[in-house]
């Protein structure tokens, strides 16, 4: 249950090529205070309901509960959800050993692409792909519940 990640900028869409699955993916927070984050997820043909709690001072591990529930229980709970709902493709790029869940975000937040890469401890290496920038592992305002709360189309450059 311990969710272990590194989240990274992506410099190009060179991913693209590399991937060997997509899937859409809408999901909104019931809550999205940093402490009890709980997410709905409707990830393709698959519904989700997801607890995650705070991240570590790096923020690279927090406790992470999912558990697969209906599309139309997804549904109704996404109506619930607070405002902000994110939509998104997932990339899934092999690398190495590792996976990269590349994620394309649309509608308010549409031109960010963000890469994350899930690891069994925190000092574990792995292989960059070169279109992987600046890491942002930690950084609140790329978690998907901060993004549905302040969008990217809203951030000063």
């Amino acid at each position: 249950m311990l969710e272990i990640e590194r989240k990274f900028l992506v410099l190009s869409e060179d991913f693209k090529k590399e991937a060997f699955q997509q899937t859409l993916i809408v999901q909104g927070f019931l809550n999205t205070d940093p402490h009890r984050t709980v997410r709905i997820r409707l990830k393709g043909e698959q519904g989700f309901i997801t607890v995650k709690g705070i991240s570590n001072e790096s923020g690279t591990s927090r406790l992470e509960w999912e558990k697969e529930i209906s599309v139309e229980e997804a549904k109704t709970l996404l109506s619930l959800c607070e405002t902000g709902v994110i939509d998104k493709i997932r990339y899934e790029v092999k690398k190495g050993n590792h996976i990269f869940e590349v994620d394309e975000f649309f509608a308010d937040n549409d031109g960010l692409i963000v890469a994350e890469i899930e690891l069994s401890s925190e000092n574990e290496t792995f292989e960059k792909p070169n279109w992987i920038g600046e890491e942002v592992t930690g950084i609140i305002k790329y978690y998907n519940s901060q993004l549905s709360k302040h969008p990217f189309k809203n951030w000063k450059v």
